[in-house]
């Protein structure tokens, strides 16, 4: 009988996993398994690109994976019995169980209202392709002077707010960040952002808190209002909440807590990649939820599958950082550098050359999900054991 890997979830994390392992391991040795909710796959990194009215490129799942050895089921993931070693989904035929020897649990992230009063029910998000396209209805149903606020000031909503100003000049926009805007990056990098704020006419509220959202405007902690005909949530990331609900080892946050391999620490039969683990980086710490944290763990959790099932060498990576990258519209963009730790370097680029770069890191990205067998190994290993081995040390 095959070795049943289950891979949940086909973003860039769990397609890139599951086309990975389809070239790692030979098709009469495994059973590999591809759930998705949704028909396409989706480049969540270009989400605020779509909100702001362009087209992107249709990416049916079913072309992607097609003779691949792939199974790809459309169906959403209901349940997680990692004891029994069972996936529960419902999909056109009903709900079902699904046995797998190994599971890559690969469910993602979607966003996160911090709690804050209105923000359900009056803000939009562009966490997923709905929302985006809910987001991209209400800006152009928007006249010209209206008020569209994005709150939160990480990447999301620098880029979110700079590709809105530059689709729709006639807009007043205005970002929300809670420190000063971008103070992440380094004085070169935070310069230039505000330079491409000041040409777009985009308004920071710096060291702003949003306490409440409402239907025309937003609240803030010094009791002030700031009018919103549009309210942009970006305030951080959740994780799919299935993984808590089961006895997986799990952080506050819900994410799956891995060793260096991307391996539960407490059920050796699962692994999770992307934004559902909770996995440490170059100075212990944990990864950020990112694509620049997403496919290296995809890659990594591949290879160990495919080592550990195959008898050959585990690999012993830690997985770093070299820069952010971080779009301004579509003529302009910001490449700052950082330590494998994420921190900024003084380093940067900038301009239409770094915008060039960005977009050539998202098209190489959603390049290597859409031809998940290309450089197929002349010849993939055999499988030797009936289940992973378990690793020398966590």
């Amino acid at each position: 009988m095959p070795h049943r890997i289950i891979v949940l979830g086909a973003g860039y994390t769990g397609a890139g996993a599951a086309g990975r392992l389809a070239r790692r391991l030979r098709r009469d040795d495994v059973a590999i398994t591809l759930v998705n909710a949704e028909p396409d796959f989706v480049e969540r990194v270009r989400n605020h690109q779509l909100a702001s009215g362009q087209d992107l490129k249709h990416r049916p799942l079913g072309d992607i994976f097609a003779g691949t050895g792939v199974e790809l089921r459309l169906a959403k993931v209901t349940g997680v019995d990692a004891d029994r070693k069972t996936v529960a989904i419902t999909g056109p035929n009903g709900t079902e169980d699904l046995e797998y020897d190994t599971l890559v649990y690969a469910l993602g992230s979607g966003w996160n209202d911090q709690g804050v009063p209105g923000t359900a029910e009056h803000a939009e998000q562009i966490a997923g392709r709905t929302g985006a396209l809910r987001l991209r209805e209400r800006l152009a149903s928007l006249n010209a002077g209206q008020t569209v606020v994005v709150v939160g000031g990480g990447l999301t909503g620098v880029e979110s707010s700079t590709e809105i100003a530059e689709a729709r000049p006639d807009l007043d926009v205005a970002l929300a960040v809670r420190g000063d805007l971008g103070d992440w990056l380094s004085p070169k990098g935070r310069e230039h952002v505000r330079k491409v704020f000041g040409r777009l006419g985009i308004t920071a509220h710096e060291h702003t808190a949003v306490t409440g959202v409402g239907a025309d405007h937003v609240a803030t902690a010094d009791g002030k209002a700031i009018p919103a005909a549009v309210t942009v949530w970006t305030a951080g990331f959740a994780v799919h909440p299935i993984a808590k609900a089961t006895t997986l080892n799990v952080s506050g946050t819900g994410q799956i807590v891995v060793d260096r391999t991307m391996r539960s620490v407490s059920h050796p039969d699962v692994y999770a990649i992307g934004d559902a683990a909770l996995a440490m980086g170059a100075d212990g710490r944990p990864l950020r939820m990112s694509c620049a944290s997403g496919i290296p763990t995809a890659w990594l959790a591949a290879d160990t599958i495919a080592a550990r099932l195959t008898g050959r060498k585990v690999p012993d990576k830690t997985i770093g950082y070299f820069n952010q990258c971080v779009s301004l519209g579509r003529k302009e963009g910001l490449i700052q550098y950082v330590t494998a730790d994420d921190r900024a370097r003084k380093a940067v680029l900038t301009g239409r050359l770094a915008a060039r770069y960005k977009e050539l890191v998202c098209r190489s990205a959603a390049w290597s999900v859409a031809n998940p067998t290309l450089g197929m190994p002349t010849r993939r290993h055999r499988v030797t054991h009936d289940r992973p081995l378990m690793p020398a040390t966590a």
